[in-house]
């Protein structure tokens, strides 16, 4: 009698000696397949991403030595390419990788919020600041820059600070505002300590920000204070 099998049948029968090989948490591609990338522990998602390890080198091991050496999936995420280097397992590409994986999820979220008003979004946008510059060892200063129907325009990096200081010029950020022809702002910064409560120095730049927009009649919509797992809203909290 001929043989019947197709090959549909064929590459089941594989995955199933495969299967019996292996144990089942060794298998996160099989697991993401069968109960989506939520069933997935950070160790495995990280192992996804890099595919396979260096010789040598355990894939799994590496995945959970990067996780141990940045303390978070956040903080791995938010690295930049310098802090891969010298890691055991992780070369070029694979910290290429792992970049790109985080840019790709900020361009996500930029797109959704050009899609539409970001009065009705303020999660995405507080997700793609957190993204941004919530795990930064640095303050970075950014505005989002809106049109009449507070569609994004433009996010912009306005100023760069140490750990302990940080200078923003509400004069440029006005002329920037002209330029674009926005007709509103959400400004964000950081603080890597942390913690989100603002300082008098926050309080006192919200205030000079909001008065020097309103001359050009553009409204400041928010300041928000990024930390790594919260956010403060100058506008929530009533303004200075």
């Amino acid at each position: 009698m001929p043989n019947c099998t197709t090959p549909d049948e064929i590459r089941a029968r594989r995955r199933h000696a495969s299967r019996a090989r292996w144990p089942h948490y060794d298998m996160p591609r099989e697991r993401l397949i069968d109960g989506g990338p939520a069933l997935l522990s950070d160790t495995e998602l990280v192992v996804l991403v890099l595919g396979t390890g260096l010789p040598g080198h355990n894939v799994f091991d590496v995945a959970r030595a990067l996780l141990e050496h940045f303390g978070s999936l956040r903080a791995m995420l938010d690295a930049s390419y310098t802090d891969f280097q010298g890691l055991r397992g992780i070369g070029p590409a694979k910290a290429a990788q792992l970049l790109a994986i985080m840019e790709m999820a900020r361009r996500s979220l930029v797109d959704k919020m050009r899609e539409r008003s970001l009065m009705n979004s303020p999660e995405a946008v507080e997700d793609y600041l957190r993204l941004l510059i919530g795990g930064r060892p640095q303050e970075i200063f950014v505005a989002l820059f809106l049109d009449a129907r507070h569609r994004l325009i433009r996010c912009e990096e306005c100023a760069r600070g140490t750990l302990t200081r940080m200078a923003v010029y509400p004069r440029e950020i006005v002329r920037r505002a002209l330029s674009l022809n926005a007709a509103s702002l959400i400004v964000a910064h950081n603080h890597p300590s942390g913690a989100v409560q603002p300082s008098a120095s926050d309080c006192a730049l919200t205030h000079t920000l909001r008065e020097a927009l309103a001359l050009i009649d553009v409204r400041l919509i928010d300041h928000l204070v990024i930390g790594i797992d919260s956010t403060y809203s100058f506008a929530r909290a009533g303004w200075p």
